[in-house]
C-alpha cells in the first residue's frame, strides 16, 4: 500500500507500482472503439503508461497534453493514457484538444489494471480511481522508470520519465 496526498490530505492506494527491473503485469483495457487492448498489442514497443484519476481534471488533462506533445518525438514508443474514465469521455477530450499522439485506454470495466498496478485509491474522495503515476517500460516489458506522484494535484516529472527512453 502506498500513501499519497490530495491537497495535503493523506489517502492510500491498494498496493505499490511495479518495481524498476520487473516485468509489468499484463492488462486488458478498453480503447475508444470499445475494443480490448492488452500488453500483447504493444509488443516490441517502449511504453509510457500515463496513469491518472480523470481526464476531466486540470492536472490530468495537462499530463495528456504534455505527453501528446512529447510523444511526437519518441522513437518506437507508445504513450498510453490510462484512467477509469469512459472511453467516450477520453475521446471527447482528445477530439476537442486535437490530441493524436497518445492512446487512451480505460479501466472502467473491471478496475483490474488499477489493482494489478497497485494504483487504485482505497479511500478518500477519489476512491476507486487511479493514482497519478507514470511507468516506463522497455521493448521487453521491463520497468525502467516509475513514479507515483506524491501529491495528486501535481504533474508527474516528465523530464525524468522521458530521459530513460533516450
Amino acid at each position: 500500500m502506498a500513501t499519497v496526498t490530495l491537497k495535503g490530505n493523506k489517502f492510500n492506494t491498494i498496493g505499490e507500482l511495479p518495481s524498476v527491473g520487473c516485468k509489468i503485469p499484463n492488462f486488458s483495457l478498453t480503447a475508444g472503439d470499445l475494443s480490448s487492448k492488452t500488453l500483447e498489442d504493444f509488443k516490441g514497443n517502449k511504453l509510457v503508461l500515463n496513469i491518472f484519476p480523470s481526464i476531466d481534471t486540470g492536472t490530468c488533462a495537462a499530463s495528456v497534453r504534455q505527453f501528446n506533445k512529447e510523444a511526437a518525438n519518441l522513437e518506437n514508443t507508445k504513450v498510453l493514457c490510462i484512467s477509469r474514465d469512459l472511453p467516450f469521455a477520453q475521446g471527447r477530450f482528445c477530439g476537442a484538444e486535437g490530441i493524436e499522439n497518445v492512446i487512451n485506454l480505460s479501466d472502467y470495466k473491471t478496475g483490474q489494471f488499477g489493482k494489478d498496478y497497485g494504483v487504485t485509491f482505497t479511500n478518500g474522495p477519489l476512491e476507486a480511481l487511479l493514482s497519478r503515476s507514470v511507468v516506463v517500460v522497455d521493448e521487453e516489458g521491463t520497468v525502467i522508470y516509475n513514479e507515483q506522484v506524491p501529491e495528486t494535484v501535481n504533474e508527474p516529472d516528465y523530464k525524468r520519465a522521458l530521459a530513460v527512453l533516450k
